[in-house]
């Protein structure tokens, strides 16, 4: 028991860097928050927490390896694991039609990406880059999401 005790205790930051890596997980959980928002909003199957998860997992991934002191050669191969992954899980989130030549999910899978790219770069400590990205995100789902509509809408009405 004394032995486990050791190893918590010996694998714990201290308080400056436990500071620092909470801000990164807790902005990294905040963006995701916000773009899952939106998508849950429009009734898409990745929400909040699927997009708080990818983020904070992007993130962790990266910090992990920083704090051991990863080379950037290594820390490059963490993330391209981590860009296959959300590929496997993008694709997941597509789906294709059978009676119809429609292709659903390419939006939610873009958005999954997105959010894992700004989990990234916040475990880097871009967070401004991150912050920048997430918004530009929620801009594009939102505003170009209602401009879309309206463009499809006036195409039907010029058919009829």
């Amino acid at each position: 028991m004394n032995m486990l005790w050791e190893e918590l205790i010996a694998s714990m930051p201290d308080p400056r860097q436990l500071t620092r890596l909470l801000i990164r997980l807790v902005i990294a959980m905040l963006l995701g928050a916000l773009v899952g928002i939106q998508r849950e909003r429009t009734g898409k199957p990745a929400g909040m927490r699927t997009h708080m998860l990818v983020s904070m997992g992007a993130a962790l991934f990266v910090i992990a390896p920083i704090e051991v002191g990863m080379s950037l050669d290594g820390l490059s191969r963490i993330i391209q694991g981590i860009i296959t992954g959300i590929g496997f899980i993008g694709g997941g989130a597509i789906l294709k039609l059978v009676n119809e030549r429609e292709i659903e999910g390419l939006t939610t899978a873009a958005g999954i990406l997105i959010t894992a790219a700004s989990g990234v770069a916040i475990g880097l400590g871009r967070i401004g880059l991150a912050v920048i990205s997430a918004s530009l995100a929620l801009i594009t789902l939102s505003w170009m999401g209602r401009l879309e509509s309206r463009i499809e809408e006036r195409l039907r009405n010029k058919r009829k």
